[in-house]
Parts: C-alpha cells; structure tokens; sequence
C-alpha cells in the first residue's frame, strides 16, 4: 500500500514520460496511462474540503489509511474533477461496510470486480451516463469514477497482484467499473427502495463476478417473456460458481433497460409481483451423480432480488453475478465534504 508521503508531487516541469515513470516506479499505476497529479491539481481537489489528513478509516485488505489527501490523489491520477470526489469517498466507505467483505473481494483467486452504481440528482449534477454503452466506454466520469476507486483500493487498500490482490485470472472491470442508475416511474430507484429519499445522492457498491448479456425469451410482449432468461442467467449462475455450497442465499442484481421496465409495468406488475416471480423460478440443473439438487430459492428474500432500471434503446439486459464467495450490496448516501 501507499504511504502517503511516498505519492510523488510533480510542479509541471516534468515530461509526460517522466511522470508515468515516476508514478511507475512508486508502485502507484494499474498499468494505463495516469494523469500527472501535480501541486496545482492537489490543491484543486482538496480546495475547500478540510483537512488533507483528515481520515475516514483504513481500507483493506493491508488497512492503509483512507485520508482525504490520498484519495484526493488517486482521484487526479484517475482524472476526476473535485466535484467526483466526494462520490469516490463515498464508494470506498461503502466497501467497508462489513457486509460488503472487502477482504475476502479483492483478496480471493476468484474474479469480482467493485462496482460502482452512482443514484440520484449527482447522475445529472456530474453528467455520468445512464444511457446507451452505460456499462462501456465513452463517458469521462464513469470511467473516472470507477478508476478512481478502483486506484484507491490498490494503492491505498494495497490490493496489487502478487501482493494481496491473488486473483487467478481477474477481469477487466477491475481497472474501473462504474455506471448510472436511471429513473422510471414504476420502479423505484434503488437507493430510494433502501430508505433514502429521491433528492439524496448516493452510491451503491457492488462486488461483480462479471456481465452477463440476457435477451427476452421471445419477441412477444409479456413479463414472464422477459424475465425467463434472467431467472436462467442466475440459475446457471448458481450452479457454476458452485453457491449451492453456500448455507444461505444471497441476492440478486440486473439491469433492465427502459423498454423492458416498461412491458412490465404496462403489463400491471409492480416491483414486489417482478421480484416474486424471480424468486419462485429455481430449476436446479441434474448433474450427474448429484442427488440432492439445491432447490432453494434464486435469492435470500424476495426483496433481495434488485432490478436497476439503466442502459439505452434496446432490449437487451444484463445480468450482474455477485461474487459467489460471499458479499452484499452496499448503499450510502454520498458524502458532504464542504
């Protein structure tokens, strides 16, 4: 991990090149080009936002010390602007939330990436995409965001390959992954379904095994169409993770773009009737010399089944399998820091 008097100032002076080497060579870079964190840029991320040292705890899995001045750091490395940065906070104190198992996230051979889901007014506030390619490049700020997180948890949690990061293969997701939630009348958005109200911004973190693309069963315009091959996503999900195992159900997260959230809710079916029908639709597959088949249910509670509403034009969802070795979605309120 980082110690925060070892992150290299530069005053401009220094070539592009120069810089890249030097961050290179302080064990801070994930591997792509990073923007020079220069004195001015630090003191236009902290401008206004207390003191630089102030701390907001220790981030695992080597407990480095999550300050202000190091996350202000990753987050110009990373590209935010100042107003992300309380977003990006806001993120990483979410992961240490004890649910969320940090830990056991970015230290296991398995894959899970942290994601990030941005709700409310900071979506439009920020300009993060809830739109087409929401998952996909094009948009500064998610990217920036994801990246920034995922930064501080390398540089400052001291998840780096080979050191605490033991993945076997990893994913892509893991150099940012960061998207938006939209809106939609018949389904709640998600942070609002937790308790917070529809004026908050807040973040959601989630520890994600990878995407899976889902389409309708069938073109014909029912609920039940739609929802089928998202209840065989997280079957097939279940069964080759091997959650089986598992002695309790987790939950259960998809995006549903705005065409299919609304066949559903012209249909009559409300979130409580989509989430019951996920719930009952377990059909555990026959392995061969498997004899007691798991035939609990998709998710803990029906409740624990959360669709987001997000994405463009078209009917293709997508299917976010959470890290089968154990973690929960976190939802918080983004911080104030003014």
């Amino acid at each position: 991990m980082a110690d925060p008097h070892d992150m290299p100032l530069f005053d401009g002076s220094l070539s592009w090149e120069e810089s890249q080497a030097a961050i290179e060579g302080a064990e801070l870079s994930d591997g792509l080009p990073l923007v020079p964190p220069t004195l001015d840029r630090m003191s236009a991320m902290l401008a206004d936002r207390g003191s630089p040292d102030q701390s907001f705890g220790n981030v695992m899995p080597l407990m480095g010390a999550l300050t202000l001045k190091a996350v202000a750091y990753n987050c110009v490395m990373a590209g935010c602007r100042p107003e992300e940065l309380p977003v990006v906070l806001s993120a990483v104190e979410a992961c240490n939330e004890p649910q969320f198992n940090l830990l056991g996230v970015l230290s296991t051979t398995g894959t899970p990436a942290v994601a990030v889901c941005v709700h409310g007014p900071a979506v439009q506030q920020l300009g993060l995409n809830a739109g087409g390619n929401c998952l996909g490049p094009g948009n500064r700020v998610n990217a920036s965001i994801g990246r920034a997180v995922s930064l501080v948890l390398r540089n400052i949690g001291g998840a780096r390959a080979g050191v605490a990061d033991m993945a076997t293969m990893g994913q892509p997701g893991k150099y940012g992954f960061c998207f938006a939630e939209g809106t939609h009348d018949a389904i709640a958005p998600l942070h609002v379904r937790r308790g917070l109200a529809a004026g908050d911004s807040a973040v959601t973190v989630l520890g994600v095994s990878g995407t899976d693309e889902v389409l309708p069963a069938s073109p014909q315009d029912t609920p039940e169409l739609v929802l089928q091959p998202v209840a065989a996503a997280m079957n097939a999900a279940i069964d080759a993770s091997s959650a089986t195992r598992k002695p309790e159900r987790g939950e259960q997260i998809f995006l549903l773009p705005p065409e299919m959230a609304d066949i559903i809710a012209n249909a009559g079916w409300d979130l409580a009737r989509l989430q019951a029908y996920l719930q009952a639709a377990r059909h555990p597959y026959p392995f061969e010399g498997v004899s007691d088949l798991d035939d609990r249910p998709l998710a803990r509670a029906p409740e624990d089944i959360h669709p987001i509403v997000t994405g463009g034009v078209g009917i293709k969802m997508t299917y976010l399998p959470l890290w089968s070795g154990g973690s929960e979605t976190v939802t918080r309120e983004v911080r104030d820091l003014q």
